[in-house]
């Protein structure tokens, strides 16, 4: 296929999945930034660089790159503890080199190491934070930042109680927009609509979105006092031309270099970024109708690229952001031209457009996100798990209750803790082959080593050689060991002592000697 059929390949589908895409990242853009505590324009300038650099540098297809939720605490710490904003973008251009640096070394290799389990959960659970989240914004109530992602918020409410308050304080004309926004696209997702050879066309966040204008423009020109005023609408700064762009960019403070805490501060802001981007990858891979794998260590040198130009001009640290992806592949994209759409539709929008933009009801975007989330956490999707056996719906579920009353990283980290103990728990079990038999009124043991015997297995072996009768005939055979380690080697030939002590005849079939090669 040459490059010009790549190009125009899919474009249709990738065209209006920029667009869906780029009215769920532009609210999301600004609430971070706020929540954040850095310049509002921060948040605009990050997602046009990772629409349109980081997307041209990924190799992942649906991925889709901007500012995110998860660093926002990290953020909101640094800047304080840097002391200025201009210092904490030097930090970030230090991250971007760190990042490019790791995907040097292939340190991306990480990501292939998070079971199935732990990712299914994470986007359960972001499914069920984006309802709880975006719930309040249907209703008109915006206290919290439109993407905020946190449990415990700024205020000292948390997700639950600002979802009980937001029904004491419901706006008539949000809900209005809201509700009609979640019916129409309840049934934009039916056979009726799905099969129309024209409205199949029409994307349902799109089509929710003008909804959403022309129902708000109607309360206004009729006098309603359902009319939705513009603290309950996207609300994009003006550039007031040329000179005001001294206030839109920022650059980094280069003054700060002697100072450790940057150096720190880029470290943490590298890893945490990192470890979200290979985390959005392998959810988006798994949701990518198509099943295909993104190379971890090119999305890690591309994302360090983006972070170090969003670090040269006053953006925030971005990573891969599974919201925008999901809403993306939600939206029928296709390849990776949909995300560069949605950041070219950013830069002209908030360039030349913002008054459009500005009339925009909340609620018709927290109805979209409200969607996007229910796909992700369909009733469908614990049955499915369930199905599979405890020893992956445990961990599935607590990683999804520890990412729900945590964070993402704090919540998969306890989740991966779980899915250790069930890798631990499974190797105790297939160490070795245990056959037991009556010889001559005496106990036979035959242990026969599995090929590949690590210190994973050590607690297994010991507790197995603990319970070994006495008096017993006790055969432990390696002959189908190919790797045994130093540390159940050990642990083989010191159980010879406490054999004679039991008075068990231990033999060793085919098991190394423990010496200084091991």
């Amino acid at each position: 296929m040459n490059i010009k059929q790549d190009l125009f390949k899919d474009l249709e589908r990738d065209m209006l999945s920029g667009v869906v895409v780029f009215l769920v990242a532009l609210p999301l853009c600004l609430g971070i930034a706020l929540a954040s505590g850095a310049p509002l324009f921060s948040g605009i300038i990050s997602g046009v660089i990772g629409g349109l650099v980081v997307s041209l540098l990924s190799k992942s297809q649906l991925s889709v790159s901007g500012p995110a939720a998860g660093l926002v605490v990290i953020v909101l710490g640094a800047i304080e503890t840097l002391g200025s904003y201009e210092a904490f973008l030097t930090a970030i251009v230090l991250a971007g080199v760190f990042q490019f640096l790791l995907g040097q070394m292939k340190a991306g290799i990480v990501g292939m190491y998070f079971p199935s389990s732990i990712i299914k959960g994470m986007l359960a659970a972001i499914g069920l934070i984006l309802i709880l989240k975006q719930i309040p914004h249907l209703v008109g109530f915006d206290s919290d930042a439109f993407g905020e992602m946190e449990f415990i918020q700024k205020d000292g409410s948390n997700t639950i109680s600002s979802l009980f308050t937001s029904f004491e304080h419901l706006v008539p004309g949000s809900v209005t927009i809201g509700l009609f926004s979640l019916i129409l696209l309840v049934l934009w997702e039916r056979p009726l609509i799905k099969q129309n050879k024209l409205l199949k066309h029409i994307p349902s966040g799109l089509l929710v979105v003008l909804c959403g204008i022309a129902i708000n423009q109607f309360f206004k020109f009729s006098g309603s006092d359902l009319v939705v005023n513009s603290s309950h609408m996207v609300n994009i700064p003006i550039i007031e031309g040329l000179s005001s762009l001294s206030t839109v960019f920022r650059t980094p403070d280069l003054g700060v270099l002697g100072d450790v805490n940057v150096y720190i501060t880029a470290a943490t802001l590298a890893i945490v970024a990192s470890l979200e981007t290979l985390l959005s990858i392998e959810a988006i891979d798994k949701l990518d109708p198509q099943k295909r794998r993104t190379p971890h260590n090119a999305e890690l040198k591309a994302q360090g690229v983006g972070n170090m130009l969003c670090g040269l001009v006053g953006g925030l640290p971005i990573t891969a952001v599974i919201v925008r992806g999901s809403a993306n592949v939600d939206a029928g994209a296709r390849s990776k031209k949909s995300a560069f759409i949605h950041g070219l539709l950013l830069l002209i929008f908030v360039a030349f457009l913002p008054h459009v933009i500005n009339e925009i009801p909340l609620a018709s975007l927290a109805a979209i996100l409200i969607m996007v989330g229910f796909k992700l956490t369909k009733p469908a999707l614990y049955r499915q798990q369930y199905g599979l056996g405890r020893e992956q719906f445990i961990p599935f579920i607590v990683t999804i209750i520890a990412i729900l009353f945590t964070d993402l990283l704090i919540g998969i980290l306890i989740g991966m803790g779980v899915g250790v103990f069930y890798i631990l728990r499974a190797n105790y079990r297939v160490a070795y082959h245990y056959e037991e038999k009556e010889q001559d009124g005496r106990s036979e043991i035959h242990l026969r080593l599995s090929e590949h015997v690590s210190f994973l297995n050590k607690v297994g072996l010991q507790l197995s050689l603990d319970y070994l009768p006495e008096n017993s005939q006790v055969i432990i055979d390696g002959s189908q060991s190919k790797q045994i380690d130093h540390d159940a080697l050990e642990l083989i030939h010191n159980f010879k002592k406490t054999a004679l002590e039991r008075n068990i005849n231990f033999t060793l079939k085919n098991v190394p000697e423990l010496n200084s090669g091991y």
